[in-house]
């Protein structure tokens, strides 16, 4: 007897450093210890676009006058120049100008030049010559010298720009225009620069005579002669046709309007007038600052990309984004930004404009990139037009150097990281978000604004959201002293309960899947005391506990008690477990867990005081992370002397409506069977009935779950009776013959049970048909090529060839001999 009794072990020893267990044998295919998963946390949309939300410390920024968006014609400046220095200058003394005499024969030098009274007659005398022709006070107005150096390249443009400028017009308005002053030209001259591809004469002579000419009181370059026809043959007509439509306050009004503004914007862009080349663009601004004052969303947005096209600056800049963020805050006027290239030009500002020059304008500009990334068609176009490379771009040169705790820095992220949150709900951005290393980045933005809880939050929700996805999950875990750093914003921010919530999550997840991650994670400083101190500082210790706790000494609170709702503070504990659970799957970490007092305290009295029903998940966690823990259990550590206080608090989810809450505590009973103790406490308290039940579930986990308590109960003689009254042979037959071929090491686990519960043959505890139908099945199985025609996967043969020959096949030749012995006669 002795001999036959010595292949009965409890179910999952401790583990052996010099003997690995039959688990361990397959690699520990099926772990006992488990992984945790979870819901991610849910973030509710805004109702209201705003910068800030209502939950923000900034809110009260955002609660301005109306006035503040009221944008009209007054608040541009025309001239479009940057902001003054504030340096006060010093006038110069206006003193009355001196004249050269009219002429010296023997200084030629102080010879005033007149100017010829008839403008041709000037022309004529500048072919073949380089003579200046000035009037007084012209020196002002010269050209600058660069504009000399591009003149070759404008001269062949010239006709062909005033030749499509004129077509342009021509499609546009059939109406006649009155045209402002400009320079005078021969009507031959003029009708040549009309014809299609007409030349001016030979090279030489075209050249000369563009190099220089009168314009008005002026002396103009080829550059500017070039701008000076397009500008008075299409822009002039095109500008006062815009401010004669603008009169009507029609619909029909508002479409010529948009129509003009972009045609408006091609004639620039064809005569490489756009940008600050453009020498008279404060006359195109001035009408087109007049025109916002229609108050038309579509026509405003029009303008609005014909400036920033312009490159406006300073105010007008400011006034600009302004105006696009007013527009972008109704959901109705999503669909003006999806077919225009005003998306563009705004990530243009956010790659280019200076953040302390231009900070206020790239706030409402990200502002409305956040509001249009809400939107799932827009959300698209933005990844398509490469919004994150921009946005990374823009998080470097917020965080570039020590000086980055200007206020306006802190606004900017707080729309910034908000419309990286939106991007990343899309599966394509995923992979740009690995990249263009720009959750490294984020982890550099926490660092430097680890007093924005702002910030911190909406990052939070990033990291939550892609710490899913593996690749994500890869990039983030191996971000330097990524683990420390929320660690200490966990401390900082202990009663923001929605960024600990989703940092917990992030952490979950990584630990989940990456086994160096538990160890890096657990060996931080202060890891244990900061998690602890946020379990204790959620636990909900005014609810009146269901079961008597004995011995539960409480842990101090470390952080002060939050005020939140019972949801949210289950909420928190529900992904703090968790992480508890993942890191006790490391072998170095969860010995130090099982020994830490504290921590078991914490987990017995979330288990006293909350109910399955309410708690359903956060129980389900708690007793696996509590499973995990007594996989370490040692003759003296604080799971062993508190193990029937354990087994009492498990009889809760045993006796629940809860699946998960039932397999859980059989789990935890599986280990702690290993006492004469608790194996006594489970059969007085009639669990072995729930345990035998569970045989019939047709869960392949569930019945190998229950398989090993039986193992551990079958060791004491009495408790063999017991399991037999209730028909634990019997099921486990049928447990072996429904799912045994498919799952090997369930078929080890019920021949092992059945061999314990026989006493290794010498009890006859199965009726004459069960013991022949159990041989029979015995014989088949054991045959290799009859046991893996059951497997249909062929990539998997290899492993259940394993689990066959390890685990099922020794301890299943043992229960033959045993049946076969004549002890088992009827």
């Amino acid at each position: 007897m002795e001999t036959k009794h010595g292949i009965c072990s409890p179910f999952l020893p401790r583990r052996n450093a010099l003997r690995k267990t039959s688990a361990e044998i397959v690699s520990e295919a099926r772990q006992s210890l488990r992984v945790q998963s979870t819901l991610r946390p849910f973030t509710p949309r805004d109702g209201q676009r705003q910068l800030f939300g209502r939950n923000s410390a900034r809110s009260e920024w955002d609660n301005r006058p109306p006035s503040t968006f009221s944008i009209h014609a007054q608040n541009f400046d025309a001239s479009d120049s940057r902001p003054s220095s504030g340096t006060r200058l010093v006038p110069l003394d206006h003193q009355k100008p001196k004249f050269p005499v009219e002429c010296n024969a023997e200084d030629p030098s102080k010879t005033f030049p007149k100017p010829p009274t008839d403008p041709a007659e000037a022309r004529k005398g500048l072919v073949g010559s380089r003579t200046r022709l000035l009037r007084a006070g012209s020196l002002t107005t010269l050209p600058p010298l660069e504009a000399h150096t591009h003149v070759k390249e404008r001269l062949n443009a010239v006709p062909g720009q005033k030749q499509q400028s004129a077509k342009w017009v021509s499609s546009a308005d059939h109406t006649t225009v009155p045209r402002r002053p400009g320079p005078r030209r021969t009507a031959s001259e003029s009708s040549r620069l009309m014809q299609p591809g007409a030349d001016s004469g030979p090279t030489e002579c075209r050249a000369e005579r563009k190099t220089e000419l009168v314009y008005g009181d002026n002396t103009v370059s080829t550059e500017e002669n070039a701008e000076s026809l397009v500008w008075n043959d299409v822009i002039t007509p095109l500008l006062h046709q815009l401010e004669s439509v603008a009169a009507g306050s029609s619909e029909a009004s508002l479409d010529r309007l948009c129509d003009l503004c972009d045609v408006l914007h091609g004639t620039l862009a064809e005569a490489d007038m756009l940008g600050r080349r453009c020498k008279r663009r404060s006359g195109i601004l001035r009408t087109l600052f007049r025109l916002i004052d229609l108050n038309s969303a579509r026509l405003n947005l029009h303008i609005a990309k014909l400036c920033l096209a312009l490159c406006v600056s300073g105010n007008n800049l400011l006034n600009i984004c302004k105006l696009i963020f007013q527009i972008s805050r109704s959901e109705n006027n999503d669909i003006l930004f999806q077919n225009d290239s005003i998306i563009d030009l705004l990530l243009d500002v956010l790659c280019n404009e200076d953040v302390s020059a231009s900070g206020e304008a790239l706030l409402y500009c990200v502002g409305t990139l956040k509001f249009l990334s809400g939107n799932a068609a827009v959300l698209r176009l933005l990844l398509d037009k490469n919004c994150i490379s921009a946005a990374q771009k823009l998080l470097k040169k917020l965080c570039i150097g020590e000086d980055t705790n200007f206020p306006i820095a802190g606004h900017i992220l707080v729309q910034l990281t908000a419309t990286l949150r939106n991007l990343a709900d899309h599966p394509e951005s995923r992979p740009l978000f690995v990249s263009f290393s720009v959750l490294p980045e984020l982890c550099l933005v926490l660092r430097k604004h680890c007093k924005d809880q702002d910030v911190c939050t909406n990052i939070s929700r990033i990291y939550s959201k892609l710490s899913s996805y593996s690749e994500c999950r890869s990039a983030l875990a191996q971000t330097p002293n990524c683990y420390q750093l929320f660690l200490e914003l966990l401390s900082k921010h202990h009663q923001k309960q929605d960024f600990v919530v989703r940092i917990l999550f992030t952490l979950g997840n990584i630990t989940g899947k990456i086994d160096e991650s538990r160890q890096q994670l657990f060996q931080c400083s202060s890891c244990m005391d900061t998690l602890l101190g946020l379990y204790n500082s959620y636990q909900r210790k005014d609810v009146s506990p269901h079961t008597p706790l004995q011995k539960c000494v409480r842990s101090p609170c470390r952080y002060p008690t939050t005020s939140i709702s019972a949801q949210e503070a289950d909420d928190v504990l529900v992904k703090l477990v968790r992480v508890l659970a993942n890191m006790c799957i490391h072998p170095a970490v969860g010995p130090s867990l099982a020994n830490n007092t504290t921590c078991l305290q914490l987990l017995m009295e979330t288990l006293e005081l909350r109910s399955v029903q309410e708690s359903e998940e956060l129980m389900v966690n708690v007793a696996s992370t509590i499973n995990n823990l007594s996989f370490y259990q040692g003759e003296d550590s604080p799971i062993r002397r508190n193990e029937l206080t354990i087994a009492k608090l498990m009889l809760k989810l045993v006796l629940s409506s809860s699946m998960d809450g039932m397999f859980e505590a059989t789990c935890v009973y599986g280990n702690l069977s290993q006492s004469r103790d608790v194996r006594e406490f489970i059969i007085q308290n009639k669990v072995h009935r729930f345990l035998v039940t569970l045989l019939d579930s047709k869960s392949a986990e569930m019945c190998f779950s229950a398989c090993g308590v039986l193992i551990n109960l079958a060791l004491d003689p009495p408790n063999r009776a017991c399991l037999s009254l209730e028909g634990a042979s019997a099921k486990l037959v049928d447990c072996l013959r429904d799912l045994g071929p498919g799952d090997w090491q369930l078929a080890a686990h019920v021949c092992q049970a059945m061999w314990n519960l026989t006493g290794g043959g010498s009890e006859a505890h199965l009726d004459a048909q069960d013991r022949e139908s159990l041989l029979e099945m015995l014989t088949t199985y054991s045959d290799e090529e009859e046991a893996l025609k059951w497997t249909e996967n062929e990539d998997a043969r290899d492993f259940h060839r394993a689990c066959w020959e390890s685990q099922f096949l020794p301890v299943a030749q043992k229960l033959m001999t045993g049946l076969q012995s004549p002890g088992l006669t009827a």
